[in-house]
Formats: C-alpha cells, sequence, structure tokens
C-alpha cells in the first residue's frame, strides 16, 4: 500500500508528465431512494487533490500510445490521462508493475496504478492483487482497492459472479455496499461504443462507463483505449475516485488484447 509519504511531493515516476495541460446537461435523474453514493461532506472536508471532481459529472479516460508496444508488440506500462470533458487534462495516472506480470500475466496482472495531479501530486492510489478471471473460479474473482489520498481507503470494485454478463459491486471504505456496474454480454463492439451501466442497488441507471470505438486500425494494432465516464455531478467524490479505477479494471479484463476492441 502506498503511503503518506507520496501526499505534498512530486513521485519521480510522474517527472516525464509535467505540466499538465490541454490537448486538443441538466437532465432530471431517477431518484434513489438510498444516500450512500451522494456527496455529504462540505467542500473543504474532500481528500485533497480531489475537489476538482466534486464539479464533474463527465470524465474522459484516454490511454497514452506506446510506440514500443505498437511496434514491436511487448507489453509496457499503461500510462493515463484523465481529463474534463473539454479535453483538459486534469489527473495523469501510470501503471507500476514488472515485466513478468505485465507479459506472461497481462489481461489479470497485479497492477498499482498511481494517479497525480497536473502539480505531480499524488492524488489516488489503485492497488489490484493477481485474482481469477472466470466463472470456473467464483470465490476469487477480481477485487480493487482504491485509496484517496494514498494510505486512506476510498473504496472498493468487486467483481460479482455471473455465468453471461460482466457485473462488478462499487463499494464504500467500510465495504458497504454503493453501486453496480453492469456490462454487455458481448464486450467486442464492433464499430460501436461498449457500454458498461452504473446503476444504484435497486437497478436504477444513474450513470456508464464507456469504452469508445477508435478506429480499426487503432484497435487492431495497439492495446490504446478511450474511456468516458458518466455520473451525477453530486456523486460522492471518493466513489468517483472508485469508478475511475473500477474503468481501468474493465480496460485491462475486456480490452487489453488488441482484438478485443472489434
Amino acid at each position: 500500500m502506498a503511503s503518506q509519504e507520496f501526499q505534498g511531493q512530486t513521485s519521480p515516476i510522474f517527472k516525464d508528465y509535467l505540466p499538465g495541460s490541454s490537448d486538443l446537461s441538466g437532465q432530471n435523474k431517477p431518484v434513489e431512494p438510498t444516500s450512500l453514493w451522494k456527496q455529504t461532506s462540505h467542500p473543504h472536508n474532500l481528500p485533497p487533490g480531489l475537489e476538482y471532481l466534486n464539479q464533474l459529472d463527465r470524465i474522459i479516460i484516454h490511454q497514452q500510445v506506446e510506440l514500443l508496444e505498437a511496434i514491436v508488440g511487448t507489453e509496457t506500462s499503461s500510462k493515463y490521462e484523465i481529463k474534463n470533458h473539454l479535453g483538459q487534462r486534469v489527473y495523469f495516472a501510470v501503471e507500476e508493475n514488472d515485466c513478468f506480470d505485465r507479459n506472461l500475466c497481462s489481461p489479470i496482472r497485479s497492477f498499482t496504478i498511481r494517479i497525480a495531479d497536473n502539480m505531480g501530486q499524488e492524488v489516488i492510489t489503485v492497488n489490484r492483487p493477481l485474482r481469477c478471471n472466470s466463472c470456473w473460479f467464483p470465490c476469487f474473482l477480481q477485487e480493487l482497492e482504491v485509496q484517496s489520498p494514498p494510505g486512506t481507503i476510498a473504496g472498493y470494485v468487486v467483481q460479482n459472479w455471473d455465468p453471461f454478463l460482466p457485473k462488478f459491486t462499487i463499494q464504500n471504505e467500510s465495504k458497504e455496499d454503493v453501486l453496480k456496474i453492469i456490462g454487455p454480454y458481448a464486450t467486442c463492439g464492433c464499430f460501436e461504443d461498449v457500454d458498461f451501466e452504473v446503476k444504484t442497488l435497486n437497478e436504477m441507471s444513474i450513470g456508464k462507463i464507456s469504452k469508445y470505438w477508435s478506429g480499426f486500425v487503432n484497435n487492431v494494432f495497439t492495446n490504446t483505449a478511450n474511456f468516458g465516464i458518466q455520473v451525477p455531478v453530486d456523486l460522492d467524490v471518493r466513489i468517483k475516485a472508485v469508478i475511475i479505477g473500477a474503468c481501468f479494471l474493465i480496460d485491462l479484463m475486456f480490452f487489453e488484447n488488441s482484438l478485443d476492441g472489434l
């Protein structure tokens, strides 16, 4: 687990990504009977670095292209830019693990993803242990832990057993169920986006995680992916951080291999 020493200082793994820069709807929502997922903290009491998430209802996650991986086929550590709906980078993320995990365990590999703001200060840590990714092992399915700030649990993403559909539960820091994520029967969305619905515990849809179709050439010859997250603006920022972690998990589980995104 990441320790408190990461707070207030720039980690060396982020040095090549500074400074951050831009690169170039109000609909009625169903009322959820419980308020586990709604923001209740005063803005001044939010985890350091997550204040900006408090005003976002749309998040774009763009995986950066790795030239070595595209040409040689060698799996490299994933790097992502996390942007607002205008395309302005608000966070960036770097995966940490070793070459053995990346190339031999690829989609089920363990990892730590460190997410930093544009000042290079780590604000979110995502930890994924090595676990199974098969309905034949229902007792050892995927589980992911999200910390914000590093060292403080924000919540968990837990895979649920289902023989047909990808299903996950979003839990808070006390491991109480908060939301559900339900994917489609087929995740190989040829020429179209693939949506994973974000639902309340009573199955009301309040958002989605979308893997955007990015073209035949890009999907065949690289593993890079673009994702969009749509959630209520009043969703607790800690749960928003957990859903960002869920997006990384979905990427590796279903879209890591080049042809999976077709």
